[in-house]
């Protein structure tokens, strides 16, 4: 879903100033909008825009700030992004204010004459100018012992520091003027507090004799804690409704619950009326001969006396997908769910194919992308993306391990110790592994193309494999190619369609992307406004009206009705629903309906005229779509709340429905949301909910849960036969189908698990599902590595797997022969339906055990399914020809004599002889079977009336393959000269 393109941008990273210094750099530090970063080194601090990157302020410290205070050693914004917190070596915190002047340019451009002065367009995100920054030091906070790690939180900074083992919260300075003629007077420091690591105050820690060595806060409310025995915690400060001191407010998304966190005391200060509570998330057990000792050293680095390889050194928490991913000091990457009560935690580590053996180092770095999918990570000698199901996008460990080091200029190549994800997820910053000879360009900007189902994961954006890039979408035009043009990876299947220049300089990034039903019509949303392309002319449409462009934002969706776009928008704090035509140029007074909504959209869904609207006040309203002839509206149908059934609605990501026919032929569309079966998706959870009416009017809902962590589903209601109302979901190793999902009968209402009827593996990522042509379409990862280039180069490149042969191995296997004739008979006209069929045999065959065949042996059932198609002989024989030797009896003993394949038809089988077909290539196929199985007689007679044949129908290929095979079953010539006499052939005529 997530795949590295081109090739890496690296930034000057010393900037043009007379008094810089050419250091390495310790960090790079994303703000919280993740508009601007900082990078810091030993002595100064500068202040990057993502979009364009360009410094904008620079600040160094002094010589006698240095030796006073310590280095710099890490950064951190607080939330509001005025501040910036500087760690240093020594126990201080430099506090760095963030001043912002719009009106200013950081940047003038030189007066050059009119005649000589050049015309440039504005790159994606680049038309808004690069306004000033001012970086001010506010002051150095000393602190009681040397700072491990810091965190800036909303009304405080919390750090964590080694000698005491403690954690300590200071709020941020505040400033009073009312008593100073004006001056800004800063408060005294009121609301310290101070928490000992030891069992009194934090009973709840495995160890309590550990330091913390790294904080985070994933969400509001909760923090992660690496303490410095390797261990994880997911903690919350707890406080009373009368405290003085004030925590930053808010509920974190799956932490609702915090029965599974366990209460620790408050201070000594009894006034403090606090205490944290916290559960450990990854734990391991300690060998017998170091439980009794000590495992941390104080002032040895913080490294433990005994080194375990599952110690974690870093922490990333999805809270959309509700996982936790660990990484190691082995260089593993565990994933965890979020604890829930009473269940034991059961990680899984991410496998990375390494195909050179290379080593990886300990996990340095780790960030999840702001939609939740992908995970980059970055160890001491390489990187990788990896998704939530475990499946590795994208790493360097695919390079050859010969490439020139010293030619090479992308180091990061080599190793990452710091990185996060740009706006949007298109780019990924890194900083790779300092090296000592060059201290400028250490920052790189790693481009990426990802599926617009990231985004909105409707069906109309699965039908088609469509990804978005910085600039450009692409999407997949094989569907609507030859069949051949589809499996052939060389064909050039892919169009590119640039979004208009003027719209992405001031709107960037996308943030939506829709595709129509036919995939001719395409909507971007980005910042602001929306544009929509057709490829039927080649045209985009935007607003002519700047204003009318920047007064709204899709927030929500965007779908598409035949030519009509619907659009779930925000306007001036309110939400509506509107519809454009494709027809009419965009502007507000071309809008065809608006319907206003009380709560933010989080999801749209449209079935049939049926427009599903899901709300962040977990309400679902239907809406039926009702065109005339000169207008079209929405006709609200009704809404149903979820509460109780959905905790976090913003976690939502698939919403379909399935109405009864009765109800669709006969009922109120009023009722529908009574009746109506509903598929969600939420987080990674695959689930579906059938209505129970309890009482007159309520309704409850029976809950079937399909799988866990699932990447992408695609909702099939109007499939080939069997294939109807199937869901197909990707879990990171294959394809999961559910035949017949939707209409599966509830067994229970307790909540239950629904496995899958067939489970398809693939070796690369599924983009789309070519139903009407029995392909799944995806995509891999290609680097291009060479010693004669300096950079690397990212591609990807199109794969193709097919699915029928899975789908019809599960009908034949529970001996439902006829099923699987009718949706064969669906595919029957594809180029490479024999190949399917040929490869359904050949599975079957090779999955049977040699002299261990039962009564429900599933080949006996594939024979008599192949009965049904003229390609069966094809089938066996070719099959035959690609399975070993010592399974042809198996086979033929169930298929029938090969003679008879060959000439006469089987009891059981085929109503016609390959001779008499005018088969003569599959006849001569059948001719080796008949020669490894010793069934030809001595005379050779089958292989002189096949001449024969050859012969009539002027076939000299065959002829010539014929006259080699005799000849190499007998090397004395004697059959070769038989067969000759026979035919009245003389070896001139065969010559060319």
């Amino acid at each position: 879903m997530y795949f590295p393109t081109s090739a890496a941008r690296q930034l000057c990273t010393v900037p043009p100033l007379p008094d810089a210094k050419a250091e390495a750099l310790l960090c790079i530090e994303p703000s919280p909008r993740k508009s601007l970063f900082c990078a810091l080194t030993r002595s100064e601090l500068t202040v990057w825009r993502v979009r364009p990157s360009a410094p904008l302020a620079h600040l160094a410290r002094s010589e006698t700030s240095l030796s006073k205070h310590g280095d710099n050693l890490a950064a951190s914004w607080s939330p509001d992004g005025s501040r910036i917190v500087i760690q240093t070596t020594r126990p201080y915190l430099v506090l760095v204010t963030v001043e912002y002047v719009p009106e200013i340019s950081a940047y003038h451009a030189p007066e050059i004459a009119q005649g000589v002065q050049r015309k440039f367009l504005a790159g994606p995100g680049e038309a808004q100018t690069l306004q000033s920054l001012s970086l001010a030091f506010e002051g150095v906070i000393r602190t009681e012992g040397n700072v491990i790690s810091v965190l800036a939180c909303k009304h405080y900074m919390l750090f964590s520091t080694a000698s005491p083992p403690a954690i300590q919260r200071i709020p941020w300075p505040a400033y009073d003027d009312s008593d100073s003629g004006g001056r800004l007077v800063k408060k005294s420091f009121a609301g310290c507090n101070t928490w000992m690591l030891n069992e009194e105050e934090l009973p709840w820690l495995v160890d309590p004799d550990v330091t913390v060595t790294e904080i985070q806060q994933p969400a509001a409310g909760v923090e992660t804690w690496i303490t410095s025995d390797g261990r994880v915690y997911l903690v919350r400060l707890q406080e009373s409704k009368n405290s003085d001191s004030t925590s930053d407010e808010g509920d974190a998304i799956g932490f609702d619950e915090t029965s599974f966190l366990q209460e620790g005391h408050s201070a000594s200060r009894l006034e403090h009326q606090h205490h944290w509570q916290g559960t450990c998330v990854h734990h391991y057990e300690v060998p017998r001969w170091v439980q009794k000792s000590r495992q941390v050293e104080r002032g040895n680095s913080e490294r433990p006396a005994y080194v375990e390889p599952r110690r974690a050194t870093r922490v990333a928490v999805n809270a959309k997908f509700s996982l936790i991913a660990i990484g190691t000091l082995s260089g593993n990457v565990e994933f965890a769910p979020f604890p829930i009560s009473g269940n034991a935690l059961q990680p899984e580590v991410v496998e990375v194919p390494n195909l050179f053996n290379r080593p990886r180092g300990e996990v340095l770095t780790m960030e999840w992308s702001s939609d939740g999918y992908v995970l980059a990570v970055g160890w001491q000698h390489g990187w990788a993306i990896l998704s939530i199901g475990g499946r590795c996008l994208a790493s360097n460990f695919g390079a050859d391990g010969n490439l020139d080091k010293g030619r090479l200029q992308d180091v990061f190549m080599h190793g990452v110790r710091d990185l996060f994800w740009g706006p949007g997820n298109f780019e990924l910053v890194v900083l790779p592994n300092p090296r000592p000879a060059k201290t400028d360009g250490q920052i790189f900007i790693l481009p990426f193309a990802k599926s617009a189902t990231t985004s909105q994961l409707s069906p109309d954006n699965t039908r088609y494999a469509f990804l978005q890039l910085d600039d450009r979408a692409l999407v997949y035009r094989g569907a609507d190619q030859p069949d051949m043009s589809v499996i052939n990876p060389e064909s050039d299947v892919w169009q590119h369609i640039k979004v208009p220049q003027p719209y992405l300089a001031s709107n960037w990034p996308i943030r939506y992307s829709a595709l129509s039903n036919d995939g001719r019509l395409i909507a971007v949303a980005g910042r602001r406004g929306l544009v929509h392309y057709s490829a039927t002319s080649g045209r985009w449409k935007a607003f002519a009206n700047f204003n009318q462009e920047q007064s709204f934002a899709v927030k929500g969706g965007l779908l598409w009705f035949h030519h009509v776009l619907i659009a779930a928008v925000e306007m001036a704090k309110s939400y509506q629903i509107r519809l454009y035509s494709r027809d009419l140029e965009l502007s507000d007074q071309n809008v065809l309906y608006c319907e206003a909504i009380v709560s933010p959209v989080v999801i749209l869904s449209l079935v049939d005229n049926s427009l599903l609207v899901y709300t962040a006040d977990n309400m679902l309203s239907h809406y039926l779509i009702i065109p005339t002839s000169d207008a079209i509206r929405l006709h609200y149908c009704g809404s149903i709340t979820f509460n109780g059934v959905i905790a976090a609605p913003s976690t939502v990501r698939v919403l379909s429905w399935m109405i009864p026919s009765a109800q669709k032929q006969f009922g109120d569309p009023a009722d529908d949301l009574a009746v109506a079966t509903v598929l969600l998706m939420v987080g990674g959870q695959l689930v579906l909910l059938r209505p129970r009416k309890a009482g007159s009017q309520e309704v409850k809902y029976d809950m079937q849960i399909f799988a866990d962590r699932i990447e992408f589903c695609w909702i099939h209601l109007r499939g080939i036969g069997a294939l109807e109302n199937s869901l197909w979901g990707y879990d990171g190793r294959g394809l999961r189908v559910w035949l017949n999902a939707l209409t599966m009968e509830s067994p229970s209402s307790a909540p239950h698990r629904i496995k899958e009827s067939v489970n398809i593996p693939l070796d690369f990522y599924p983009l789309s599902v070519l139903m009407d042509k029995g392909i799944i379409i995806g995509a891999e990862p290609e680097l291009i590595a060479r010693n004669n280039l300096p950079f690397v180069i990212f591609r990807q490149a199109t794969s193709s797997h097919l699915f029928l042969h899975h789908i019809l191995r599960v009908h034949l296997e529970s001996g439902q022969v006829q099923e699987a004739v009718l949706l064969a008979a669906q595919y029957q006209n594809l180029v490479f339906f024999a190949h399917a069929l040929e490869v359904l045999l050949h599975v079957i065959v090779e999955s049977e055990e040699p002299g261990g065949y039962s009564s429900n042996a599933p080949l006996p059932a594939v024979i008599e399914f192949l009965d049904h198609f003229d390609v069966a002989l094809d089938v066996v024989v070719g099959c035959a020809r690609k399975t070993e030797v010592t399974r042809w009896r198996r086979l033929f003993n169930v298929v029938g004599s090969p003679q008879k394949l060959f000439e006469h038809p089987y009891a059981t089988g085929y109503a016609q002889m390959c001779l008499s077909t005018g088969r003569l290539k599959t006849a001569g196929s059948y001719l080796l079977v008949l020669h490894n199985l010793e069934q030809l007689d001595e005379n050779n007679e089958d292989v002189i009336r096949l001449l024969r044949s050859a012969l009539d129908a002027q076939d000299w290929q065959l002829c010539r393959e014929l006259l080699r095979f005799l000849h190499s079953i007998d090397d004395s010539g004697v059959t070769l000269r038989h067969a000759l006499a026979e035919t009245g052939l003389s070896v001139e005529e065969l010559r060319p």
